[in-house]
């Protein structure tokens, strides 16, 4: 199959709908209801898919070949409902809840940074608070968005106040 045919999956790497037997699963996530600016995160999983064809399975430098010593498939989009928000968190807490009870790392793609919130409570389920490493222009931290507690800027605030977070690492 040429690069610019067939079913578009990260990496063109196999898809499935059955990721229990699976070391790494990545994961679209298109959703930007939660974002305040500029709509279009939705597009991200798509836009990467696209673009990560003409990656290679390996490391041309060091040949390092993850796919030769991990099963990895793309398992598709999380189905979030693009106009009820606090849906959508909850639809996406549930699938990762699914991919964590089979022990699967998950890799997510796109949508704007509300997204982060249900991943990280569903991680926090399967292994308590979590580290993380946030690399921004802005910490995401507010309180609100426009009188909305559950947004694209208010997520690791949520974190800290639910205890998803390790903050002493």
């Amino acid at each position: 199959m040429p690069r610019f045919g067939g079913i578009a999956t990260f990496m063109r790497l196999p898809g499935t709908t059955a990721p229990a037997n699976l070391d790494v699963a990545v994961v679209g996530v298109p959703l930007d209801t939660g974002t305040s600016n500029r709509p279009g995160a939705r597009f991200g999983p798509r836009g990467i898919r696209d673009e990560s064809v003409l990656l290679r399975p390996y490391n041309m430098a060091t040949r390092a070949a993850p796919f030769d010593s991990l099963r990895i498939d793309d398992t598709g989009d999380v189905a979030a409902s693009p106009y009820d928000l606090m849906a959508a968190v909850e639809a996406i807490e549930d699938h990762f809840d699914g991919l964590l009870d089979d022990d699967v790392i998950t890799v997510s793609m796109g949508g704007d940074h509300t997204v982060v919130l249900p991943i990280l409570r569903s991680m926090a389920k399967k292994h308590g608070p979590v580290g993380l490493v946030h690399v921004d222009a802005h910490t995401d931290i507010n309180d609100t968005m426009f009188g909305s507690k559950v947004a694209h800027g208010t997520p690791f605030r949520r974190a800290v106040e639910e205890g998803l977070l390790a903050c002493d690492r």
